[in-house]
């Protein structure tokens, strides 16, 4: 991960860097989130788990972060005899979108407040002398 905004904009990304960088989704979150998109229907917790080779717990784990950051839908199955499981899918990708372009504005509008304080605070500082004979 790069240590200043700077050096985020020199790496080379890809847009499933997005889940990264925004959501701060690990590979196998994003591993998970590209099961489900290739798959032609919902699946189950054992599926994907079985799909991306990991443990049943491990794959719960990393859906549970999907499902926070608005990546995937969760859908209850009942049985008729009683009882459910639950099924999991991923959102529609304009949403996903939309929400991407809403909190990197959000960001934006926090970043160019900080801009303007820092503007505020130093803006009154006299020019040291070795500037001025710069």
């Amino acid at each position: 991960m790069a240590q200043s905004m700077a050096e985020l904009l020199q790496q080379d990304m890809e847009c499933e860097g997005l889940l990264e960088c925004i959501h701060g989704l690990k590979q196998l979150d994003k591993d998970c989130f590209r099961v489900m998109v290739e798959s032609e229907e919902p699946l189950t917790i054992d599926e994907v788990a079985e799909r991306v080779d990991r443990e049943r717990s491990t794959a719960y784990r990393s859906i549970q972060r999907l499902l926070q950051s608005g990546f995937i839908q969760k859908e209850q199955i009942n049985y008729d005899q009683g009882g459910y499981y639950h099924v999991y899918y991923p959102t529609d990708p304009n949403q996903i979108a939309n929400q991407m372009q809403r909190t990197l504005n959000d960001w934006y509008a926090k970043m160019g407040q900080l801009i303007q304080e820092f503007e505020d605070k130093y803006d009154h500082v006299e020019e040291s002398p070795a500037a001025v004979e710069s």
